[in-house]
């Protein structure tokens, strides 16, 4: 039996959709521990919560993970459930789940969630995280085998997202936006060792270059570290570089969406 089991989605807090969740699995496995990884995810975007739930998994207790960004809800796209590491991933095969699949050691078994004796009925075609993910997440956290969900998917047929990609070049490093935050906290690919290897250490400027337009940026420690309103770029709790503004929002500023090429230099 797993007594713990977590929760990320793009639901929001204004309705009770996150309630739903919690007392489905409430009422089929009270002994469970719920953790509430997000549910701020702006809607409908799979490549956040695939980096929200993959830089989080590492601190997470091994359970059972409920992933629930699903755009393609009632649609085409399978539910699966994912064993790797010693933890049960589950939720849309959209790739919502593939970058934290792969930091938990990657995928050892997966199975197609298809046995509906295991849901709620009626089952909702646009709700699966309240009618499918969470009654299923509590009877294996009660003692179910996965296997009983349904048949067995190759790993390798799993949806996938492609990987945040960062290349260091002749006194370069290039990368792109992963993910950017409530805060507007702009987080790349790129990794504080990435601007080790160029010589570049906290305390030097950063040459920026987004599109055709350079900056020149402070790499420092933390925001504070620069007045209210100033741009900054440091090492996040992940270990990537992000470029922040003291209390305002890099992301709007510099008009940076996740997905958005990114190149650094150290400056003379």
């Amino acid at each position: 039996m797993t007594s713990v089991i977590t929760l990320l989605t793009d639901y929001g807090l204004e309705d009770g959709y996150v309630a739903a969740c919690h007392g489905v699995i409430a009422g089929i496995a009270p002994q469970a521990r719920v953790i509430d990884v997000c549910h701020l995810i702006p809607s409908g975007d799979v490549r956040r919560g695939a980096a929200v739930l993959a830089q989080t998994i590492p601190y997470l207790p091994p359970g059972i993970h409920i992933g629930a960004v699903d755009p393609g809800a009632g649609g085409a796209r399978r539910a699966v459930a994912v064993d790797a590491g010693g933890r049960v991933f589950i939720g849309p095969d959209n790739g919502l789940l593939s970058w934290a699949v792969r930091a938990s050691g990657g995928a050892r078994a997966a199975y197609e969630i298809s046995n509906a004796e295991h849901f709620l009925r009626p089952v909702s075609p646009t709700f699966h995280g309240r009618d499918v993910f969470s009654p299923v997440a509590g009877r294996l956290s009660g003692g179910l085998e996965i296997t009983d969900l349904g048949p067995e998917v190759p790993v390798d047929r799993l949806v996938v997202l492609p990987e945040p990609t960062s290349q260091l070049r002749e006194g370069c490093v290039e990368g792109e936006v992963v993910s950017v935050d409530r805060y507007g906290n702009t987080q790349l690919s790129i990794a504080a060792g990435d601007l080790h290897a160029l010589g570049v250490q906290v305390g030097d400027t950063l040459g920026v270059w987004l599109g055709r337009r350079q900056l020149s940026l402070p790499y420092r420690e933390t925001y504070a570290a620069v007045p209210p309103g100033e741009l900054v770029a440091f090492a996040d709790s992940a270990g990537l570089i992000a470029i922040a503004v003291n209390s305002g929002d890099a992301a709007q500023r510099l008009g940076l969406p996740p997905g958005a090429h990114v190149r650094l230099s150290p400056t003379p």
